[in-house]
């Protein structure tokens, strides 16, 4: 069973209802009994950092988190990639959880249009990703966001073009992974990449 983490973020019905569709099981809890039997966990999000980062805290998630990520399958999808990180430049300075060393600030590229909206193509830095299992190359992925993680490239899986390489999926090597892109608004590819997460699971 995988837990979807349930504080308020804008995206968790969107992800619940592509588990559903796959046929795997799934629920939306910010219970930290129930995230810590779950099998898996998924970090959804839409938003700003520090509202995410204020609202993890308030529910009492937050150590919750860092412990079961360094033991489960674990994936933060948009904002809740962003979360990973060490930093974030959001508005304000505000400290991450921490599970992948960098930072979060603004895409400032005067010429393109912010946010990053829409289809891109992803580029491969690391081909032996479980997630990327299956997936038959040439794959578009869908975004929408207007800050980028600046990680170090053994973290780097994937990235997109847009004004330089925007990171697109990253891995901790174990068990963490981020998704800048929505894997539930991705069509069959971001499916597929659902699927190889659940797998993950023993």
């Amino acid at each position: 069973m995988i837990a979807i983490i349930d504080y308020g973020a804008g995206n968790i019905f969107s992800v619940k209802n592509a588990l559903d569709m796959l046929g795997i099981e799934s629920v939306l809890t910010k219970d930290r009994a129930v995230i810590e039997s779950a099998d898996a966990i998924i970090l959804p999000g839409v938003g700003a950092f520090p509202w995410a980062m204020s609202e993890l805290k308030k529910s009492n998630l937050i150590d919750t988190i860092k412990h079961e990520s360094t033991k489960k399958p674990f994936l933060g999808i948009c904002l809740g990639m962003q979360l990973l990180f060490e930093k974030s430049y959001e508005f304000e300075e505000c400290d991450g959880l921490g599970l992948i060393k960098g930072k979060v600030d603004k895409i400032d590229e005067p010429d393109l249009v912010i946010p990053h909206m829409g289809w891109n193509k992803l580029e491969y830095n690391i081909k032996n990703c479980p997630l990327f299992e299956g997936l038959p190359g040439n794959d578009y992925v869908y975004f929408v966001h207007s800050y980028k993680a600046f990680c170090e490239d053994k973290n780097l899986v994937a990235y997109c073009e847009y004004g330089g390489k925007v990171p697109a999926l990253v891995w901790d090597g174990r068990f963490v992974y981020g998704a800048q892109f929505h894997p539930e608004k991705s069509g069959k590819i971001g499916l597929k990449i659902l699927q190889n997460f659940a797998k993950l699971v023993n």
